[in-house]
C-alpha cells in the first residue's frame, strides 16, 4: 500500500501506553485500513528509566476527526481519560520523519533496509529503501507477504519473463521480481508522479538498472491500466497489483486483459474480509485461485490466468480503469 502523500496539514496525535500495548501494535490496524489516508503508527519508550512507560504517536495527514482519535484511544486502553496532544506539524516531509528509525524486515530471502546505516543480512538479497514521501518500506504487512509470496513462486520453479507492478509506490517489489527473474522485462507504475520519482531513485541506490530491455525496468506515471507504455508491453505473465480493495475490483477486466493465458497476477492491499468479492470480480474475468497467504488481516492471492475458450466482445472499461477517476498508489 505505498500511496504517495503530500506534506501539508500534517498533524500527530500522541497519548500515553504500556510496553504491552506498544508490543501489541507491531502490524498493521485494520480499522485505519478504510481510511483515504491511514494514520501511520509510532510507539517509543517514555522515560528511559521506567521500561512500561511507553507513547503512540499517530501521524496524519490531515486534521485527525474526533472519529480517528476515538478509534486510536480505544488501541491503548490504558490511556482511558487521558486527553490527548494534538499538534499541527511544521511543513515537513512528515512521511520521512515518523518512518525513520523504523526495524528492517525480512521476508523471504528478502531483507529491506530503512536506513543506510542499517547493517545488512548474511544469506539474503539486501534491499535499501529508505523514508522517503511514498510508503512502501516493507513494513506494511501486505508488502511483506508480496514479497514472501514472489519468493516462494521463484523456489517452486515459476518462472516471469514479462513483468508489470502496477501502483508500484517505492518500486520495491518491482526490484524482488527482478532479482528473482534477472533476465525478465519489467515496467512499474504509479498514479503518482512523486512515486515514480521515488522509484528512480531507489533503483539507483540498489543497483536496479532503468530502461526498457531485459533485466531493466521502465517507470511510468500512469492512473489506471491502459496507459500506452503498459498496453504497449502486454501480455504479462506476472502482474503484480498491491493497492486497496476498491481500485481492484474497478480494475479487474483491465489488469485481467493485460495478462496471458496461463499468466499469473498477485493481488494484495485488501483485508479479509474483502477477499472474496475481490475474488468474485476477477474469477469473472477468467481467473483461478492458486495460492493464498494471510499476514494478519491481510490476505495476498495469487491467480492464475485460465486459457481463452472462443471469442469473448471486449469490455468497455470503467472510468477508473481508463484513468479517469483518481485511482491508487501502492501499499
Amino acid at each position: 500500500m505505498n500511496d504517495a502523500v503530500t506534506t501539508a496539514q500534517s498533524w500527530k496525535v500522541t497519548l500515553p501506553c504500556t510496553r504491552a500495548e506498544a508490543e501489541a501494535l507491531d502490524g498493521d490496524i485494520a480499522a485505519f485500513a478504510l481510511m483515504e489516508h491511514p494514520p501511520v503508527l509510532m510507539t517509543s519508550e517514555a522515560e528511559p528509566d521506567d521500561e512500561d512507560k511507553w507513547q503512540l504517536d499517530a501521524y496524519f495527514e490531515g486534521k485527525p476527526s474526533a472519529a480517528a482519535i476515538k478509534l486510536l484511544k480505544t488501541l491503548v486502553p490504558s490511556a482511558t481519560g487521558v486527553k490527548p496532544i494534538i499538534e499541527q506539524l511544521p511543513d515537513e516531509d512528515w512521511v520521512t520523519l515518523s518512518q525513520q528509525g523504523l526495524e528492517a524486515v525480512t521476508a523471504g530471502r528478502f531483507h529491506v533496509r530503512n536506513l543506510a546505516s542499517d547493517p545488512e543480512l548474511a544469506g539474503h538479497k539486501n534491499l535499501l529503501i529508505e523514508a522517503s514521501r511514498a510508503f512502501g518500506t516493507g513494513q506494511h504487512e501486505t508488502t511483506a507477504g508480496c514479497l514472501i509470496m514472489l519468493d516462494r513462486m521463484r523456489r517452486v520453479g515459476i518462472r516471469a519473463r514479462n513483468v508489470a507492478d502496477i501502483g508500484t509506490g517505492t518500486g520495491l517489489l518491482a526490484f524482488a521480481a527482478l532479482h528473482l527473474w534477472p533476465h525478465a522485462h519489467a515496467i512499474a507504475s504509479d498514479i503518482d508522479p512523486v512515486a515514480v520519482e521515488i522509484s528512480a531513485d531507489n533503483a539507483r541506490a540498489n543497483g536496479v538498472a532503468l530502461g526498457d530491455r531485459a533485466g531493466q525496468l521502465a517507470l511510468v506515471t500512469a492512473a489506471g491500466a491502459d496507459h500506452p507504455a503498459l498496453v504497449g508491453r502486454a501480455p504479462y505473465d506476472l502482474l503484480i497489483a498491491n493497492i486497496l480493495a476498491g481500485p481492484l475490483i474497478e480494475l479487474a477486466p483491465a489488469l485481467c486483459a493485460l495478462v496471458e493465458d496461463g499468466g499469473t497476477i498477485l493481488l494484495a492491499g485488501l483485508l479479509k474480509e474483502q477477499a472474496d468479492a475481490v475474488l468474485a470480480a476477477y474469477r469473472a474475468e477468467g481467473m483461478r485461485l492458486a495460492e493464498r497467504s494471510d499476514r494478519g488481516d491481510w490476505p495476498t492471492l495469487r491467480l492464475r490466468k485460465r486459457p481463452s475458450i472462443g471469442w469473448k466482445r471486449p469490455r468497455r472499461l470503467s472510468a477508473t480503469a481508463r484513468g479517469e477517476a483518481p485511482g491508487f498508489g501502492s501499499i
